[in-house]
């Protein structure tokens, strides 16, 4: 097999991997993922051959497994145009299966989920075993889970499993591809008991894929955020966060992780720490993990609805661009701040759009995540009025509200507050001075004063102590 340089220890790295993406075999050795990550595949040849193909599958599978991702959505483009190789080509069948496989699993990795399934599904197409499609499903199952398909990605679950059954390959041959893809479909449902599962299935795979554990751990991170075990959950992302060996895991599981983490804290009422933390998570262009969308839950549990519909301006510009998956609950966290800024028809549009897209790609149960139930039953109530058709999936909605709703953060005996005042209302019951609130919001002394001012006089106190006495009886 051609290599484009480094003799043959690079030769006999690709030609191991190749063989181990696929059932079998075991996993690919980190070793080799190491080599191959550090590997620059230079320009297209003048004739793709299944020697220079093959090179390129092991390579990008390493780059994705390795985090090996500064190139981006550059690299596939390098040598595709549109889905297909820009040079001519004369390879076999197999071998533009196992390629198109491992675009598929690098453009998951660097959150295009949109482009990844359209690979995966042409890496189908051209397999010709058994082995290969079991790949070629695994990877469309990450690729679509991550794009909200979630109908489409369990069917592809179902056959990646069907044929692994039938074949009665060993744990050792598990897809980590199909393990993220379940992981993310148990994530919808919020199915606790199926993430733990996931987690005992990626541990007993071979001790040197240090990023089968991250994963296995940040499932169980899901699991304890699901049960309201804050606690647990807390300490567990925070150990993983700054664990020596985080840098190893995958920047997919490392961003799912960063966002639970600030969820947690925001539930657990640490509001200023959960913002910090999403400040240091990057957006990637194809939005599979939009921090936009993580930061707007906190933003309304602190009143701050206009900073809402500020911050998420460009992602719903993104149109299609946006992963579904992560658009979905931005469109709901935007409903609430338009509900609650006044505008009931601007409201009723996004939840409109947002439960639209929950019924098309097969009911998930996250854009709810984190919204106030109050909120939450409002908006669905505007939907119902105005769309029949959409009945069911709002009923089964309302179900699951009670499980994964947020708690409301300030009492309905303080709606008289604007959403300016509950953004201060906030920030009093913490030890900043007005002149440090000021600063933080970015107004003058005089402003804050003033709107302190008539908070006290809808809560009919007169000091900022019993202004807080009152918040706090009411923020649980």
């Amino acid at each position: 097999m051609e290599v484009p340089e480094g003799g043959d220890a690079l030769r006999a790295a690709s030609v191991q991997t190749l063989l181990r993406l696929e059932p079998g075999h075991g996993q690919p050795t980190a070793r080799h993922l190491t080599l191959l990550a550090e590997v620059d595949p230079g320009p297209a040849p003048a004739v793709w051959t299944d020697a220079r193909a093959g090179v390129l599958a092991s390579i990008l599978a390493a780059r994705a497994r390795r985090d090996a991702l500064t190139d981006g959505l550059a690299l596939p483009q390098r040598y595709f145009e549109d889905g297909r190789l820009t040079r001519p080509a004369s390879m076999s069948a197999s071998t533009r299966s196992r390629l198109y496989a491992s675009v598929s699993e690098y453009c998951s990795a660097t959150g295009w989920p949109q482009i990844a399934a359209r690979y995966a599904a042409e890496s189908l197409l051209f397999a010709e075993t058994d082995a290969q499609r079991y790949r070629a499903h695994s990877v469309h199952a990450l690729a679509l889970a991550l794009n909200a398909e979630y109908i489409a990605a369990a069917e592809a679950i179902e056959q990646a499993h069907a044929l692994f059954t039938a074949h009665g390959w060993h744990d050792d041959d598990l897809s980590h591809c199909l393990c993220l893809g379940e992981a993310m479909l148990a994530l919808t449902r919020a199915d606790v008991g199926r993430l733990r599962e996931l987690a005992d299935a990626l541990q007993r795979t071979p001790s040197d894929q240090p990023y089968w554990n991250f994963g296995a751990a940040v499932m169980r991170v899901a699991a304890h955020f699901f049960d309201r075990d804050l606690a647990a959950g807390l300490a567990e992302s925070r150990r993983l966060l700054h664990a020596s060996d985080r840098a190893r895991s995958p920047r997919l599981q490392r961003d799912l992780l960063l966002g639970m983490h600030a969820d947690m804290l925001a539930l657990h009422g640490e509001f200023d720490e959960a913002l910090a933390v999403l400040s240091t998570g990057v957006t990637q262009p194809g939005h599979a993990v939009c921090f936009p969308m993580q930061r707007a839950a906190t933003l309304l549990l602190t009143g701050r609805e206009r900073e809402v519909i500020e911050s998420t301006n460009a992602c719903v510009a993104m149109h299609d661009e946006h992963c579904l998956r992560t658009l979905t609950p931005l469109l709901t966290r935007r409903a609430v701040a338009f509900l609650r800024l006044g505008h009931p028809r601007r409201a009723t549009q996004s939840m409109e759009s947002a439960i639209e897209l929950i019924s098309r790609t097969g009911g998930s149960l996250m854009p709810f995540l984190m919204i106030p139930s109050a909120d939450a039953a409002r908006l669905l109530d505007l939907v119902a009025d105005e769309r029949g058709d959409l009945v069911e999936t709002i009923t089964a909605m309302r179900a699951a509200l009670p499980a994964l709703a947020a708690r409301q953060s300030m009492s309905p005996a303080l709606s008289p507050l604007s959403p300016a005042e509950r953004e201060l209302a906030t920030l009093l019951r913490t030890d900043q001075t007005t002149a440090e609130i000021a600063r933080a919001r970015g107004v003058s002394v005089n402003t804050v004063k003033s709107q302190m001012r008539s908070i006290y006089s809808k809560l009919g106190v007169s000091r900022r102590e019993e202004a807080v006495a009152i918040l706090d009886v009411h923020s649980d």
